[in-house]
């Protein structure tokens, strides 16, 4: 088995004390050994000299959609199938160059990606997926245009997310789960980027969300709830959901109901920022509705998600990347200190509360026996978070004990 010695380095983990001038010594793929002292190895060692750099462990999105490149329905018509899959290599490394070695795909990752990625066909970081979301007739993502032309992706081993009433959400949840997903991801709400919805309404009813929850449950999946609409937060909290992802128009009642219940947030902050700041492609022929909920929502976002960090709601990293252009995923740091974390509170939420969140023991911090995930900077973050917003600052990543960036 092989092993690879780190010399030399400052480990940063978000729940332990700072521990500098340290050796690491991974063997295959888990961390055998931490210690401030000479740590015996075999003859063939790869060693890598830390020179005095902090390390942290591979940081967690628990957000993005790997595949895509702006979810825009006319490159779905325009393009062969295969580009659709080809969009994850150079995205896969883009998104490990910044420092993120897991992520929560929540929708176009199907489950041969995941397999491709274990297999190291192409460097990505590791997946937990939904496949695809279910969506409701004329729902967030239902991509049937009004001229009758359906956008969706089709083809065998992806189901096709669209359903309606008990029967039909109990079987897409049936047929996702035996697609390979990891946890089921619902439209509870309507979104920026699909024509005729809008964010601040709810969708799905209580009987349609409580089925989906109750076949997920026999199954241990947990299920996501995309949602902007406070109407449909409360009614997925109600529901039996893990979590909300971006919660736009949260306020201080449903933030209290989420921590009662137990619910996690994923504010993804950082997406509509960027879709506010740089807009749609100008042959985008629904650009000025996108734009004009887009206002609706970055006028609100930041300081509701501040309500519910305030509330005490479990708070986690997630960019949404995939939306915006993949490799900027811990400027979201950046948004989760501007709410009132510290950033150490902000860091913990990408790896320790990451991991925790998506039940992985073995990943979120650097500890022996946890995987190789290691990231390495120059200058120390929690002096200047804004180091890790750089993928440049990111000199050297490994995962899963193999080095997968060096520019050292």
């Amino acid at each position: 088995m092989k092993q690879t010695l780190i010399e030399n380095v400052n480990i940063i983990n978000p729940d332990d004390e700072f521990k500098s001038n340290q050796n690491i010594l991974i063997e295959g793929k888990y961390i055998k050994e931490i210690s401030s002292g000479k740590i015996n190895t075999r003859e063939n060692v790869k060693v890598i000299d830390g020179d005095g750099r902090y390390v942290f462990p591979g940081f967690i999105d628990c957000h993005t959609h790997i595949l895509a490149k702006g979810f825009h329905k006319e490159e779905n018509m325009a393009n062969p199938l295969a580009i659709h899959f080809y969009n994850a290599v150079p995205h896969g490394k883009q998104t490990v160059d910044a420092g993120v070695t897991t992520i929560r795909d929540c929708g176009s990752a199907d489950y041969g990606v995941k397999l491709a990625q274990q297999r190291g066909l192409f460097t990505a970081p590791k997946l937990e997926i939904c496949v695809t979301p279910l969506v409701m007739t004329g729902g967030h993502f239902d991509l049937m245009l009004p001229s009758g032309f359906d956008m969706e992706i089709m083809y065998p081993g992806f189901p096709k997310g669209r359903c309606d009433g008990p029967s039909e959400v109990l079987k897409k949840t049936r047929e996702v789960k035996r697609a390979g997903a990891d946890f089921i991801k619902v439209m509870c709400s309507g979104g920026v980027l699909t024509t005729n919805t809008s964010p601040e309404f709810s969708q799905f009813n209580e009987v349609e969300l409580k089925t989906i929850v109750g076949e997920a449950k026999l199954n241990k999946l947990k299920v996501s709830a995309h949602c902007h609409s406070l109407k449909g937060m409360n009614k997925a909290i109600d529901a039996g959901f893990s979590s909300i992802e971006h919660g736009t128009f949260i306020d201080v009642k449903t933030a209290i109901k989420m921590v009662e219940n137990d619910v996690t947030l994923v504010p993804t902050m950082l997406v509509h920022q960027f879709l506010y700041e740089h807009g749609f492609p100008a042959w985008d022929n629904y650009a000025d509705e996108k734009l004009a909920k887009l206002k609706e929502i970055v006028k609100v976002h930041k300081e509701n998600i501040q309500i519910a960090y305030n509330e005490g709601v479990n708070i986690v990293m997630g960019t949404d990347s995939g939306v915006i252009p993949h490799g900027h995923n811990l400027k979201e740091l950046i948004n989760l200190i501007d709410i009132g974390m510290t950033p150490k509170q902000a860091i913990a939420s990408a790896t320790t509360k990451a991991a925790e969140f998506l039940g992985k023991s073995d990943i979120g911090s650097i500890d022996e026996g946890k995987c190789g995930d290691i990231i390495f900077v120059e200058n120390n973050p929690l002096v200047d978070i804004n180091v890790l917003t750089n993928p440049d600052n990111i000199v050297c990543v490994v995962q899963d004990g193999n080095i997968v960036k060096n520019n050292l």
